[in-house]
């Protein structure tokens, strides 16, 4: 039971590592129990005795011939509960492990099969049942597929799928910026499935090169449309399972210029209902198609100065719809009115009620309970470091009430059962590691007392770090949100350097009231008793409950807007805190962090000292087409913003320690930013140091030794450039 219970905890705190595969802590349909996987077997355990007891054992997941069971990555349990999909032995497709092998358990005649035979091994991606249990839907080598369960008859749905026709899933920048992976869907009545198809012919490659897995260097094409080219088309089709014929769709607006990044079966026969965006993302056009004809209606339709936001910015991936009263409504999330929340609006789009009122943001919704008219969700009106539980009327005749603890201060996270009875409830803060119980809903009361967060809180001893969260305010007047650890045997009197760990776009922040913050995986030992201050201050443009024009100030500013706030924010601290050494001050960031970094480094040299970026995009002209476009605009109408706002327009001006780390192999920021970015700094006699690591991807974990190669890298460079300790 510890190992069920440990499972749910990783599910609550890392639900998006592995988006769009299903966890394998599962609720049952009725909410009165769930599913979950302990010491390799499936186990069923039923609420509130939580008496677990084996669903599928070793013995039903041990193939014949074998004497070893299945390692179970993720299942799926039929609609009918009398079959269980289990995959496994999986392989990574860019950042995630979305193909394997998928094997059938049928508890009826006790029987365990391997489908896709004869399809290459762990090739198959997110198999899923037909809604009548009698098939299998799967996609390999950009094919789709049916299987039939019982006698194993195989159909290939699609046979035009190459590496750049791609049926059934999607190419890069669709799965990096939209969580777009699954890309086809059963019908309701299993007769047909509904997929996407991208055509990437029409997208340069950009070349990576390997120079170190054989004598000869050879390239690893990726399909990348850089900000300023077209995406891939799209074509939405719908196949018949029995013809195995394809009608496509016939969707307004041009493919090019356009995308899709939801679409599901609308609960009508023969309708899907889509979300279509403009290029810039500032429009949202929901469409219904009859897929009879393949004519499609649009319905709802929203603007934005800047962007739409869409699903997967606030819950675990973009697939399913939010519909309610057997299909006449639909729950729908817009920033329209300035702050995040949830509206219920009329199938035909004509009617809407906002459910959650006020000036705050709705984080993430949690659960629809529409039998007991309840919307839980998580928001934080009074500090945006943190997050709760809030319920509330679902027909939006009344306010929310929030249901996490009040001496709870911090991040909650909820998983909530069907019918909202149960709940697992997770609970941690800076200070305080994750506490985890069951609870019941809608009253939040612990099952077990004895094992309640409010017990455990009273027992465990609080983490010795001093972390202190505080607000400042730059000379424009903006209050940001920060944190600081202090050094242990900390004295006033004494100055102290410090170091800024920073983000600063808006895919991330970097101030939450959350067990981890504070603590610095990169540096080998403990900051604080080496005496550094550690220090994270969080600008306008991140993705924090403050409202739209927070998030959205950034628009056509990243480089700019987001800059001079972190530096606003550091002159603020340093202006309010004298025990701040203001001759050693460093800066460290990964990703959108790492340029964050560089551009402090540059435009505020007088500043910052010191200077640690990791993969950083050095040149916004570089980067993927949705997410810089997104934020930024088109750079055939505004380029001068995307020129301005890049680190390598300041470079000239570095003055400080700058060490400058890429993966050669990187996908996601290519490291073709790094060498422009050292051309720069050459041409301008700059003088820094450079780490690239050989074939290591943008997270720099590949290879023997490379994590803590690049721990030590880090820490020497820091102690070296910025010396620890008391003056």
């Amino acid at each position: 039971m510890k190992q069920v219970l440990k499972t749910i905890v990783f599910t609550l705190i890392s639900f998006q590592i592995f988006a769009q595969i299903p966890a394998n802590f599962q609720w049952l349909s009725d909410g009165s129990g769930y599913h979950d996987v302990d010491q390799g077997e499936i186990v069923e355990v039923k609420l509130p005795s939580q008496q677990p007891k084996t669903f599928i054992s070793k013995a039903q997941l041990t193939p014949a011939g074998s004497s070893s069971p299945l390692s179970i990555r993720s299942y799926t349990v039929s609609n009918a509960g009398d079959k269980v999909l289990i995959y496994t032995n999986s392989k990574r497709v860019w950042r995630y492990d979305t193909r394997g092998d998928y094997w059938v358990v049928n508890l009826t005649d006790k029987t365990l099969k391997k489908l896709g035979k004869g399809l290459p091994e762990s090739s198959l991606m997110y198999a899923k049942f037909s809604p009548d249990g009698k098939k299998v839907g799967y996609v390999s080598k950009h094919n789709v597929y049916s299987e039939d369960v019982q006698s194993g008859k195989l159909t290939q749905l699609t046979k035009d799928g190459t590496d750049r026709i791609i049926n059934g899933t999607f190419d890069w920048v669709y799965e990096e910026e939209f969580d777009c992976r699954d890309g086809f869907r059963w019908s309701d009545d299993s007769k047909s499935i509904a997929y996407w198809q991208l055509d990437a012919r029409k997208i340069r490659n950009f070349l990576m090169i390997n120079t170190t897995d054989s004598i000869y260097s050879f390239n690893i094409p990726v399909e990348y449309p850089k900000v300023g080219e077209t995406p891939s088309p799209y074509k939405i089709g719908v196949v018949d399972i029995a013809t195995a014929k394809t009608k496509w769709m016939n969707i307004p607006g041009d493919p090019q210029n356009t995308y899709v990044p939801r679409m599901e079966w609308s609960g009508q026969p023969n309708e899907l209902v889509i979300q279509q965006l403009n290029r810039k993302q500032n429009e949202s056009t929901l469409m219904y198609i009859n897929t009879a004809s393949g004519v499609s209606k649009p319905f709802y339709s929203e603007k934005d100065n800047a962007w739409v936001d869409i699903k997967s910015r606030w819950e675990d991936g973009p697939m399913g719809w939010d519909w309610l009263s057997n299909g006449k409504e639909f729950l729908w999330v817009s920033e329209k009115d300035g702050w995040r929340h949830t509206y219920r609006v009329s199938r035909d789009g004509k009617k809407e009620t906002l459910v959650t009122t006020g000036k705050y943001d709705m984080i993430s919704p949690v659960r629809i309970d529409e039998k007991n008219n309840a919307y839980y969700f998580m928001a934080s009106p009074d500090n945006s470091t943190q997050s709760y539980l809030y319920v509330a009327p679902l027909d939006g005749k009344g306010e929310a009430k929030r249901l996490s603890a009040a001496e709870q201060a911090g991040t909650h996270n909820y998983e909530i059962s069907p019918l909202g009875k149960f709940a697992i409830h997770s609970f941690s803060n800076a200070r305080m590691p994750s506490m985890t119980e069951w609870v019941t809903l809608p009253d939040h009361k612990p099952l077990d007392e004895s094992k309640s967060i409010q017990q455990t809180m009273m027992r465990i001893r609080v983490a010795s770090m001093d972390i202190e969260f505080f607000k400042v305010k730059t000379d424009e007047g903006i209050e940001i949100d920060a944190w600081m650890v202090k050094p242990n045997n900390f004295d006033p009197a004494k100055k102290y350097p410090i170091v800024f760990t920073v983000y600063g776009e808006p895919a991330a922040s970097t101030v939450k009231d959350t067990y981890g913050t504070g603590r610095n995986r990169l540096y080998a030992g403990n900051m604080q008793e080496d005496g550094y201050i550690y220090a994270s201050v969080d600008n306008r443009g991140t993705p924090v409950p403050k409202g739209s024009a927070w998030r959205k100030s950034i628009y056509k500013n990243i480089g700019i807007i987001n800059i001079r706030d972190l530096a606003g924010a550091a002159k603020a601290m340093f202006e309010k805190y004298s025990f701040i050494d203001t001759s050693r001050v460093a800066v460290h960031g990964w990703s959108g962090g790492g340029s964050s970094t560089l551009n402090l480094m540059f435009q505020y040299p007088k500043m910052f000292k010191t200077g640690i970026s990791v993969a950083a995009v050095g040149n916004q002209l570089t980067y993927d087409n949705i997410y810089q476009e997104r934020y930024m605009g088109l750079p055939q109408e505004n380029r001068e913003d995307f020129v301005k706002g890049s680190p390598i327009t300041h470079a000239k001006n570095l003055v400080g320690n700058l060490l400058y780390i890429h993966g050669t192999g990187d996908d996601n920021v290519h490291y073709q930013n790094a060498e422009m970015l050292v051309n720069e700094l050459i041409k301008n006699n700059k003088v820094f140091q450079f780490m690239p690591y050989p074939n290591r991807t943008h997270s720099i974990s590949e290879g023997e030794g490379t994590s803590r190669h690049l721990r030590t890298l880090f820490t020497d460079y820091l102690k070296k450039n910025c010396p620890p300790g008391a003056r």
